[in-house]
């Protein structure tokens, strides 16, 4: 079993805390308590709380961007729809395992400041460029508007992340450890049924 470090530990408490008793509720002194290490070394390895939560975004964000291009890439031998169906079930199975993570970044992405604005150039765009990409090569040959195609688009996106910014609306589908990987499931085939059911239609003009 790989030996947990002491920055990992700090980064886990804090991701706990902060999902809990949000980022202005929770205290560097907090996360130095319960990860039993002195303050000045959360200083040390991350500079502030404000370090500390960007770090995590950042290191999430980075494993997530890497998944879906290494996905993409892999399934490039199927079918545009067939690549997309596996690609929702990677996404939401990495964001389900890292539910607290996720619901905190769909939180701190609702803000307005400097950092967001620099993870929406990076990250996020690259996000949507990547699936839009692909969103695209399924939907074309149903949809006739490239307008309708974005506004589907953004409908996609909102059911992707829907679960991670409404937390307390799938709690009771998550009683123990294991069934988070079985709502990511579940709820990645309903997803899947959408974008089937979506190109199944002849022609469509919203």
């Amino acid at each position: 079993m790989k030996k947990t470090t002491t920055r990992q530990k700090v980064m886990d408490v804090a991701c706990r805390q902060f999902f809990l008793k949000g980022y202005h509720g929770t205290s560097v002194r907090d996360i130095a308590g319960e990860a039993a290490v002195n303050v000045s070394l959360i200083s040390y390895y991350f500079t502030n709380k404000q370090g500390l939560l960007e770090t995590l975004i950042i290191d999430y964000y980075e494993d997530y961007i890497d998944l879906i291009e290494q996905q993409t890439e892999a399934l490039d031998e199927l079918e545009p729809i067939d690549r997309l169906c596996r690609l929702i079930e990677v996404i939401l199975h990495y964001k389900q395992d890292r539910h607290q993570l996720t619901c905190l970044i769909q939180r701190e992405l609702s803000l307005d400041n400097q950092f967001v604005r620099e993870m929406l150039v990076t990250y996020l765009s690259k996000e949507n460029h990547l699936l839009y990409a692909l969103f695209q090569q399924v939907v074309t040959p149903v949809v006739k508007e490239k307008r309708d195609t974005k506004f589907l688009f953004l409908q996609f996106k909102g059911m992707l992340q829907a679960p991670y910014a409404m937390p307390h609306d799938w709690k009771d589908f998550v009683t123990f450890d294991q069934s988070h990987s079985y709502f990511a499931q579940q709820y990645s085939r309903t997803v899947k049924k959408w974008v089937k059911m979506l190109c199944a239609q002849s022609v469509i003009s919203v």
